[in-house]
C-alpha cells in the first residue's frame, strides 16, 4: 500500500516534464571507453575510403588526428610531423572538467600542400613508440573557424546492432565518414557481457551529426542495418523550465533523473527515481535493464502514454 501511495504521489509530477529526449540518451552522460586498438582488416579496409571522402580547398591547412592514446601530447605529436614540415600549432581536445584526453586533436601547418602531405604520407602507418596506426582526416571546418571544444560533443543513438558488432567496428563505421567521430560504445549486459543491440557515437561537430542522423540510417553495420536516431535532449522553452516542486539528483544520469521535493535527495530512505523523456516504445524491461549497472532494481513502472517512467532500487 505504501508503495503504491508513493507511485500516485510521484505520477503527479509527471507532467512538469517535457519529452526532454529519447530513451537510450539516459546513459549517454557516462563516460565513453573504447578499445585502444581496431582490427587491422577493418581498419585498412575503411582507410582509403576515410581519405577521399572529404575533398578540401586550398585555405584548409589543419588535420584532424584521432585514436590518439592517453599519453600523448602536444610535444609529441610535434615530433611526429617534424620530418614532413612545420606544425604551426597542435592542439590536443580535453575535457574541461577531467582535463584528460579526449583522445582526439588538430594539427595545422603552414600550407595546404604541407597538410595534405603528411595525410598522404602518415595516414595509416605505424605511430612511433606506440602499435597503433595514425588516424588522421581533414579538419571538419575551414581556417579560421573556431575548433570544436571539449565538452561540445553530441551523441546519437544506434540499434539493431547485430551481435558481433563491438566499440571498434561501431566507431570505425562512422569515422570513416565523419572525422569529428569522437568515440563509440556498445551498451552491453553487465551480467552476461553481451551486447544490448544498441549503443552511441559521439561527434564534435553538430552539422556531421546532422548529417549521420540523415545519411546513416539502414546503413550497414557487420550484417544489419542500423537504426538511427537522435541521443541528445532538447532545450526546453520558458514555459518548459523545470517546476519548483521537483529537484533534480545529480550525477551520471543529469537532468532525467529527478526525486520530489516532499523527498530530500539526501533522505536515505527515498530509493526510488523518476526518468523523463522516454520514447513511447519503451518496455519496463529496457528501463530495467539501463539502471541495474547502478544496483539492484525493486521494481520498475511506467505508466501508459504519459511518458515518463519509475525504478526504485533496493537501496540508495
Amino acid at each position: 500500500m505504501q508503495q503504491q501511495q508513493q507511485w500516485a504521489a510521484m505520477q503527479q509530477y509527471q507532467q512538469q516534464w517535457m519529452a526532454m529526449q529519447q530513451y537510450p540518451a539516459m546513459v549517454m552522460q557516462q563516460q565513453m571507453v573504447y578499445n585502444q586498438h581496431y582490427a587491422p582488416y577493418y581498419h585498412h579496409q575503411q582507410q582509403q575510403h576515410q581519405y577521399q571522402q572529404q575533398p578540401q580547398s586550398q585555405d584548409n591547412k589543419t588535420i584532424w588526428i584521432g585514436d590518439l592514446l592517453p599519453w600523448m601530447d602536444e610535444g609529441y605529436l610535434q615530433s611526429c610531423f617534424s620530418q614532413a614540415g612545420e606544425a604551426v600549432s597542435v592542439k590536443i581536445i580535453r575535457n574541461r572538467h577531467t582535463g584528460q584526453s579526449e583522445r582526439y586533436g588538430f594539427v595545422e601547418f603552414n600550407s595546404h600542400s604541407a597538410a595534405e602531405n603528411v595525410l598522404q604520407s602518415y595516414n595509416g602507418t605505424m605511430m612511433p613508440n606506440a602499435e597503433q596506426p595514425f588516424r588522421l582526416n581533414w579538419a571538419a571546418f575551414s581556417t579560421g573557424d573556431r575548433r570544436p571544444e571539449a565538452g561540445s560533443d553530441s551523441s546519437i543513438f544506434v540499434g539493431d546492432l547485430a551481435t558481433d558488432v563491438t566499440d571498434a567496428l561501431l566507431l570505425d563505421t562512422f569515422a570513416s565518414r565523419y572525422p569529428s567521430v569522437k568515440g563509440a560504445k556498445v551498451v552491453v549486459d553487465s551480467s552476461t557481457g553481451r551486447s544490448k543491440g544498441y549503443g552511441f557515437v559521439r561527434f564534435g561537430d553538430e552539422n556531421e551529426k546532422s548529417r549521420a542522423l540523415a545519411e546513416m540510417n539502414g546503413e550497414l553495420c557487420s550484417s544489419r542495418p542500423m537504426r538511427i536516431s537522435v541521443a541528445t535532449p532538447k532545450k526546453p522553452s520558458p514555459q518548459q523550465q523545470y517546476s519548483s516542486q521537483a529537484v533534480i539528483l545529480s550525477g551520471g544520469f543529469g537532468s532525467n533523473v529527478v526525486v520530489p521535493l516532499g523527498q530530500s535527495e539526501n533522505d536515505s530512505s527515498n530509493t526510488t527515481i523518476f526518468v523523463g523523456g522516454l520514447d513511447s516504445d519503451v518496455t519496463d524491461e529496457e528501463l530495467r535493464e539501463s539502471f541495474i549497472t547502478f544496483g539492484e532494481v525493486v521494481s520498475v513502472k511506467i505508466p501508459a502514454g504519459k511518458g515518463c517512467g519509475f525504478v526504485q532500487f533496493v537501496n540508495r
